[in-house]
């Protein structure tokens, strides 16, 4: 008899739990290969696991509302048409020790052992009060980005299993009342000192109400911790050049209407500059790797990892996989896909993760130029500026002219470990000179 062990996928770059939310399938119930099994949620997204093996599931390790580590077993399923034994009691699975059993796949073998100790549930407090009802972290981040009470959200109706509220239920619920955040509460006199009060958001006031004290969500505690491994990890150094893209501004102008109409997508500046970034990586494929101690692991894939803005204020990378198989109108599509279902909170964990190379648009906000820290484990992070008519000197048959033209700034963060001046300098004037070098008679 063959045993698999389901365990909590990796849901990011950052994630390291989820939340279970609730078991589609039962201990005893027959499964298929790709059969959803349960439902799972974290900070960024709700997801569903698909069993990877035809079975029955013979132990479930964790419960509803319980957050698990990811790589942690979660249940047990028995494959080859075997009958479910009973698990011992401690939750552990048949073979112990590390140990695989004879029968187990070579992949499983591969694997180190993973306890199944059940882990305490660690969620984040409700907006306020407490209840027996559970919320899933993304719902509860919600609630607290909107300022939603708990008794609001008690008055939710969820549409979820056993009546939980979904995101799609608190989304409705916003758009339909069309909240405004509340009024910070109003400090008590100096004269007369008190204690800091907890608000229902999580906000309090310091004891002469001259300072508001907010603590972190939890997605903004991971990005934070996310962000210190990254500057502990590698000794960063950044380049910059600033580029003249006169002729994509003018191409974009020229043709953004026709495109539309065609592919039923805009397109907008990213996608070009993905463009530029995947030719450039082709030339410099030592850019494209990651660390794993004394050894560099170069990657065949190009997934460009792109920084999107969360309504919460918040940060995620959906990624683009294999880009340097897309053309300009295919990594548009993606572009706009991902962009749109981030700030919708619809992403699923596998398009926020396997990224090689990250685009941030620092551009976006009005800033010229950034020096972006390296989404780890990858070496390098592009940050694009905004583009900006600058007077500047241009060559013709007639000699050097001034001229008013479409200037940006590029900026290139890269670990100095692995990544020497001169590969990064040279990658960073490449990406540049793609760009600058736009042909304006091109088809889409």
């Amino acid at each position: 008899m063959a045993k698999f062990e389901l365990i909590m996928p990796k849901m990011g770059e950052s994630i390291i739990e989820a939340t279970i939310l609730n078991w589609v399938k039962k201990e005893g119930d027959q499964v298929e290969v790709d059969d959803t099994i349960v439902e799972i949620a974290t900070d960024k997204v709700d997801s569903e696991v698909p069993s990877p093996v035809a079975g029955t599931i013979e132990k479930i390790l964790f419960q509803p509302d319980d957050t698990v580590e990811i790589g942690k077993v979660i249940a047990i399923i028995a494959t080859d048409g075997a009958q479910p034994q009973a698990s011992p009691a401690t939750g552990e699975p048949a073979h112990q020790n590390g140990q695989s059993s004879p029968t187990e796949p070579e992949s499983k073998k591969e694997q180190p052992a993973v306890q199944t100790a059940v882990i305490s549930p660690k969620h984040e407090p409700l907006p306020s009060g407490s209840s027996t009802r559970f919320y899933s972290p993304l719902v509860r981040n919600i609630a607290q980005t909107e300022n939603i009470s708990l008794s609001e959200l008690e008055s939710i109706h969820g549409t979820g299993a056993k009546g939980r509220v979904t995101k799609k239920d608190i989304l409705s619920y916003v758009n339909q009342k069309g909240i405004a955040p509340t009024a910070p509460p109003v400090a008590a006199p100096v004269s007369q000192p008190v204690a800091p009060q907890s608000s229902s958001n999580g906000h309090s006031k310091s004891v002469d109400g001259d300072v508001e004290i907010v603590e972190m969500d939890r997605m903004r505690r991971l990005i934070a911790d996310h962000m210190v491994k990254s500057k502990q990890t590698s000794p960063h150094v950044t380049s910059f050049v600033e580029v003249d893209v006169t002729n994509i501004v003018n191409w974009r102008n020229q043709n953004k209407k026709a495109f539309q109409d065609r592919y039923g997508q805009k397109i907008t500046f990213t996608p070009i500059f993905i463009e530029a970034v995947v030719k450039a990586i082709k030339d410099f494929p030592n850019i494209n790797m990651s660390v794993d101690g004394n050894h560099l692991l170069v990657k065949k894939n190009i997934n460009i990892g792109m920084a999107a803005a969360l309504p919460s204020g918040n940060l995620i990378v959906p990624v683009i996989k294999n880009a340097d198989y897309l053309n300009l109108a295919g990594i548009a599509q993606h572009v706009n896909d991902l962009a749109n279902r981030a700030r919708q909170n619809q992403l699923k964990p596998e398009e926020i993760q396997g990224g090689t190379f990250t685009i941030t648009n620092v551009g976006t906000f009005g800033n010229v130029m950034g020096t972006p820290i390296i989404n780890q484990p990858q070496v390098a992070i592009l940050a694009t500026g905004a583009i900006r008519k600058k007077p500047a000197v241009v060559e013709t048959a007639y000699g050097d002219l001034i001229a008013v033209r479409q200037m940006m700034f590029l900026s290139l963060s890269y670990d100095h470990r692995v990544v020497d001046g001169f590969l990064g300098g040279s990658f960073l004037r490449r990406i540049g000179d793609y760009l600058e070098s736009f042909d304006t008679e091109r088809n889409f």
